[in-house]
């Protein structure tokens, strides 16, 4: 059996230096070596006096433009060059231009079917009256999914990068994001109190009358949100907070984001398998028609909105 060697027997041993030695405790060379500090090296005048000398004379030799050949040489050389290479460039792309078809030549590659589908049978197939809409939320709308999913992944990052970590800190950040201004400005205010509810409505309207007219979810929401950044310009985050805080924005972004992948995948799976599609198209040129178009729309929106008001509130103050 072994036994329990006494404290002061266990520090004679080899094995307690070596460990002591390994924990960084106790450097094996304090003591046992000689350790003078170094003296500092002062460089003679005259050695100070003949480096500079060689130096210039290597500088005058290498990098005089006056007497050096090469240096002459690649100069004009550098210069004729890029003069021949823009000429070429120009007549390779004049060249290319010529072999261009006529604009509303017939064999044009944008006169192809897939326009004249646009075209022909948009209304018929989407109920959007606008061609624009139809095309990018119908047609497309595999691809306007992929463009939200990166507005949603660059917000996402944005706020990785600028968010407060320590939760701590978060409790004790003030909600007064005007420090850097603290007067209250009386012309924005009265300004933004008159133009917001205005640009709210009007952002509205532009989502809603998407399949309509020109607009839709992204002009839509960079409407929403240009008030929304407005309004917290104006009033500071503290008032922007009793209506729309973190929670409701995550809430609100993640809830359009999912809404609007079940409505796109419900209408990937159906045209893709030949299966009838039973979302209704409606009655074109009524607010609620277009099938898929009238709740995308809805969702892009409020993506969009969202994401721009959160980039603006990461940047001014590092959190919602």
């Amino acid at each position: 059996m072994s036994r329990m060697k006494p404290e002061e027997e266990y520090k004679r041993t080899k094995a307690f230096h070596f460990f002591r030695w390994l924990s960084g405790e106790k450097d094996p060379y304090i003591g046992n070596m000689e350790m003078k500090p170094q003296k500092e090296y002062i460089e003679e005048e005259a050695s100070i006096q003949d480096r500079m000398r060689e130096s210039q004379m290597v500088m005058d030799k290498v990098y005089n433009l006056k007497y050096n050949r090469w240096q002459i040489f690649f100069r004009y050389f550098y210069r004729i060059m890029a003069v021949v290479f823009c000429i070429l460039l120009l007549g390779l792309l004049l060249f290319t231009v010529s072999y261009l078809p006529p604009t509303g030549n017939a064999s044009n590659p944008d006169n192809n079917e897939v326009a004249k589908r646009y075209i022909e049978k948009g209304m018929q197939e989407t109920g959007a009256v606008n061609i624009v809409t139809g095309m990018i939320l119908t047609y497309r709308a595999f691809d306007t999914f992929g463009e939200t999913n990166v507005l949603f992944i660059a917000t996402c990052c944005v706020m990785i990068m600028l968010m407060i970590e320590d939760a701590e800190s978060k409790k004790e950040e003030v909600l007064d994001d005007m420090r850097f201004e603290p007067k209250n400005d009386a012309i924005l205010q009265a300004t933004a109190m008159f133009l917001v509810p205005v640009i709210f409505i009007f952002g509205i309207y532009i989502i809603l009358n998407g399949h309509l007219s020109p607009g839709g979810g992204f002009s839509g929401g960079a409407t929403i949100g240009a008030g929304m950044i407005l309004y917290a310009s104006a009033f500071g985050f503290e008032k922007t907070q009793r209506f729309f805080n973190e929670n409701i924005y995550k809430i609100t972004k993640v809830t359009a984001l999912c809404m609007y992948g079940l409505i796109g995948i419900y209408y990937y799976v159906t045209g893709a398998n030949g299966i009838e599609n039973h979302i209704p198209l409606g009655i074109p040129g009524h607010i609620v028609s277009a099938g898929i178009i009238f709740p995308i729309n809805i969702c892009v929106g409020i993506e969009v909105a969202c994401t721009m008001y959160a980039f603006y509130a990461l940047f001014r103050r590092g959190g919602l």
